[in-house]
Protein backbone atom coordinates (compact mmCIF):
# COMPACT_ATOMS: atom_id res chain seq x y z
CA UNK A 1 0.00 0.00 0.00
CA UNK A 2 2.89 1.63 0.48
CA UNK A 3 4.02 2.38 -2.87
CA UNK A 4 0.43 2.84 -4.44
CA UNK A 5 0.44 5.54 -1.80
CA UNK A 6 3.95 7.28 -3.26
CA UNK A 7 2.52 6.46 -6.97
CA UNK A 8 -1.05 8.54 -6.15
CA UNK A 9 0.76 11.07 -4.23
CA UNK A 10 3.59 11.69 -6.63
CA UNK A 11 0.78 11.84 -9.65
CA UNK A 12 -1.43 14.47 -7.81
CA UNK A 13 1.57 16.51 -7.26
CA UNK A 14 2.08 16.73 -10.86
CA UNK A 15 -1.18 17.73 -11.69
CA UNK A 16 -1.47 20.10 -8.97
CA UNK A 17 2.04 21.62 -9.50
CA UNK A 18 1.64 21.97 -12.48
CA UNK A 19 -2.37 23.28 -12.73
CA UNK A 20 -1.49 26.15 -9.45
CA UNK A 21 1.70 27.03 -12.15
CA UNK A 22 -0.81 27.77 -14.77
CA UNK A 23 -3.14 29.51 -12.01
CA UNK A 24 -0.49 31.82 -10.78
CA UNK A 25 1.27 32.86 -14.39
CA UNK A 26 -1.75 33.11 -16.98
CA UNK A 27 -4.14 35.69 -16.91
CA UNK A 28 -8.04 34.72 -16.21
CA UNK A 29 -8.67 35.28 -19.89
CA UNK A 30 -6.18 32.89 -21.36
CA UNK A 31 -7.45 30.17 -18.74
CA UNK A 32 -11.02 30.50 -19.55
CA UNK A 33 -9.68 30.00 -23.00
CA UNK A 34 -8.49 26.80 -22.58
CA UNK A 35 -11.52 25.43 -22.79
CA UNK A 36 -14.95 24.69 -21.67
CA UNK A 37 -13.76 23.08 -18.60
CA UNK A 38 -12.05 26.18 -17.59
CA UNK A 39 -15.46 28.25 -17.54
CA UNK A 40 -15.30 28.56 -13.55
CA UNK A 41 -13.02 31.36 -13.85
CA UNK A 42 -15.97 33.66 -15.02
CA UNK A 43 -16.65 33.25 -11.03
CA UNK A 44 -13.78 34.61 -9.46
CA UNK A 45 -11.60 37.39 -9.74
CA UNK A 46 -7.92 37.34 -10.97
CA UNK A 47 -6.50 37.65 -7.51
CA UNK A 48 -8.89 34.27 -6.18
CA UNK A 49 -7.20 32.50 -9.30
CA UNK A 50 -3.66 32.85 -8.21
CA UNK A 51 -4.61 31.79 -4.96
CA UNK A 52 -5.62 28.99 -6.07
CA UNK A 53 -2.98 28.22 -7.81
CA UNK A 54 0.01 29.02 -5.08
CA UNK A 55 -2.25 26.76 -2.61
CA UNK A 56 -2.47 24.16 -5.52
CA UNK A 57 1.37 24.21 -6.06
CA UNK A 58 2.12 24.32 -2.13
CA UNK A 59 -0.42 21.77 -1.47
CA UNK A 60 1.28 19.39 -4.51
CA UNK A 61 4.33 19.98 -3.26
CA UNK A 62 3.30 18.80 0.19
CA UNK A 63 2.18 15.73 -0.97
CA UNK A 64 5.64 14.50 -1.50
CA UNK A 65 8.83 16.52 -0.19
CA UNK A 66 8.19 16.55 3.55
CA UNK A 67 8.33 12.65 3.55
CA UNK A 68 10.40 12.49 0.57
CA UNK A 69 12.94 14.71 2.51
CA UNK A 70 13.03 13.60 5.94
CA UNK A 71 11.47 16.89 6.54
CA UNK A 72 8.07 17.11 9.00
CA UNK A 73 6.56 14.25 6.93
CA UNK A 74 3.57 14.70 9.29
CA UNK A 75 2.59 17.49 6.68
CA UNK A 76 1.96 15.15 3.60
CA UNK A 77 -1.64 14.38 5.14
CA UNK A 78 -2.48 17.46 6.11
CA UNK A 79 -1.22 18.90 2.47
CA UNK A 80 -3.75 16.34 1.16
CA UNK A 81 -6.28 17.39 3.57
CA UNK A 82 -6.03 21.21 2.68
CA UNK A 83 -6.08 19.46 -1.68
CA UNK A 84 -9.27 17.81 -0.43
CA UNK A 85 -11.18 21.50 0.88
CA UNK A 86 -9.94 22.65 -2.81
CA UNK A 87 -11.26 19.79 -4.37
CA UNK A 88 -14.74 20.21 -2.65
CA UNK A 89 -15.23 23.90 -3.30
CA UNK A 90 -14.43 22.96 -7.33
CA UNK A 91 -17.55 20.92 -6.91
CA UNK A 92 -19.54 23.19 -5.26
CA UNK A 93 -18.66 25.77 -7.41
CA UNK A 94 -19.83 23.01 -10.41
CA UNK A 95 -22.65 22.49 -8.71
CA UNK A 96 -23.40 25.66 -8.72
CA UNK A 97 -22.88 26.23 -12.56
CA UNK A 98 -25.01 22.72 -13.05
CA UNK A 99 -21.42 21.55 -14.82
CA UNK A 100 -22.41 18.04 -13.60
CA UNK A 101 -20.12 15.98 -16.01
CA UNK A 102 -17.33 18.46 -14.91
CA UNK A 103 -18.02 17.85 -11.66
CA UNK A 104 -17.25 14.11 -11.97
CA UNK A 105 -13.38 14.73 -12.91
CA UNK A 106 -13.12 16.85 -9.84
CA UNK A 107 -14.58 14.30 -7.63
CA UNK A 108 -12.28 11.75 -8.92
CA UNK A 109 -9.27 14.05 -7.81
CA UNK A 110 -11.06 14.12 -4.34
CA UNK A 111 -11.14 10.28 -3.94
CA UNK A 112 -7.49 9.76 -5.22
CA UNK A 113 -6.95 13.06 -2.49
CA UNK A 114 -8.92 11.51 0.49
CA UNK A 115 -6.69 7.92 -0.01
CA UNK A 116 -3.37 9.73 0.31
CA UNK A 117 -4.95 11.70 3.51
CA UNK A 118 -6.33 8.23 4.90
CA UNK A 119 -3.19 6.05 4.35
CA UNK A 120 -1.18 8.71 5.53
CA UNK A 121 -3.06 9.45 8.50
CA UNK A 122 -3.56 5.74 9.38
CA UNK A 123 -2.03 2.15 8.08
CA UNK A 124 1.05 3.68 6.02
CA UNK A 125 1.70 6.86 8.59
CA UNK A 126 5.09 8.23 8.62
CA UNK A 127 6.55 7.23 11.83
CA UNK A 128 8.80 9.36 13.20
Amino acid sequence: MNIALWIVAGLLAIVYVGSGALKIIASKERIAATGPAARWTDDFKPSTIKAIGVFEVLGGLGLILPALLGIAPDLVPLAALGLAMIMAGAAVTRISRREYKLMLADLTYLVLIAFVAWGRFGPEAFVA
